[in-house]
């Protein structure tokens, strides 16, 4: 398998969570990671900035970049994009991670709530996609990555929370579809989404859940490391489950990733 050495990791929302794990994985192989995120100054009720994440990202060993952008503002996207490939040269891997969630009804969910999850999930990952493809091209082994769900269609997640799940089986729509547009240029393009609750900031809009049961981010950055260091040519179109991804790569210890191994696991959205 190859490795990230050199190779640059465009992280959209990166500055917390599973897409911070992601960037912290490649940095560990001397990638250049591109935090491009909204949170410069630090938040009220969410930890880390663009700032503090590009440290962790330099001290895990790789070049960090701090991009402060708003997935939804396609001119800031592109001049993002811009940035890193006078940085760094180029890109070779687009994580689309960027995400907005509120699990409501129909009934119970604000307009303003709906643009939001629209906005900073099905069109941000079509917006940030569309900017990097040019570059994606020119590289020796590009990926997309897009963190969106497999395409469920029990009543039990339509009916739950619906906006919420338009905007995510949007992006794993616009992932499947660019993944037949891009075959011929070798772009793979995959969705990855976890088997159960990840233990992240998103926890705090997801009522009920004990965190005992759920896992830690990790398990999505090993899981997105296997297969963004793939041969493009080789996977790609494919909503893949995290676990799946590292069965398959012989991983068998998964107690590791648990926040308490005793515990049972919750499944996570859209896993039946």
């Amino acid at each position: 398998m190859a490795n990230l050495a050199g190779k640059t990791v465009f992280i959209t929302g990166g500055s917390r969570g599973i897409g911070l794990e992601i960037g912290l994985r490649a940095a560990r192989d001397g990638a250049n990671v591109v935090i491009a995120a909204k949170t410069a100054e630090p938040h009220a009720k969410l930890p880390g900035t663009i700032h503090t994440a590009a440290e962790e990202i330099q001290e895990a060993g790789g070049q960090a970049l701090a991009i402060q952008m708003d997935i939804r503002d396609e001119l800031q996207v592109h001049s993002a994009i811009d940035k890193a490939v006078q940085a760094f040269g180029g890109i070779d891997v687009l994580v689309n991670n960027a995400s907005a969630i509120q699990l409501t009804s129909v009934q119970d969910t604000a307009l303003k709530q709906y643009d939001l999850m629209m906005d900073c999930n099905a069109r941000g990952s079509f917006i940030a996609s569309k900017a990097a493809i040019p570059h994606l091209r020119k590289a020796e082994n590009p990926h997309i990555l897009t963190l969106s769900p497999p395409i469920n269609l029990n009543q039990r997640w339509l009916a739950a929370h619906s906006a919420y799940t338009l905007s995510k089986y949007g992006m794993s729509i616009i992932a499947m579809g660019l993944a037949e547009e891009l075959r011929r240029d070798g772009i793979a393009v995959n969705g990855l989404w976890p088997r159960t609750v990840i233990l992240t900031s998103a926890l705090n809009h997801t009522p009920g859940v004990d965190k005992k049961n759920v896992r830690r981010p990790e398990i999505m950055a090993d899981a997105a490391y296997h297969i963004i260091t793939r041969p493009s040519r080789e996977q790609t179109g494919e909503l893949l489950i995290d676990e799946n991804v590292l069965r398959r790569a012989g991983e068998t210890d998964f107690n590791q990733y648990a926040i308490d191994p005793n515990e049972a696991l919750l499944s996570d959205l859209f896993i039946d």
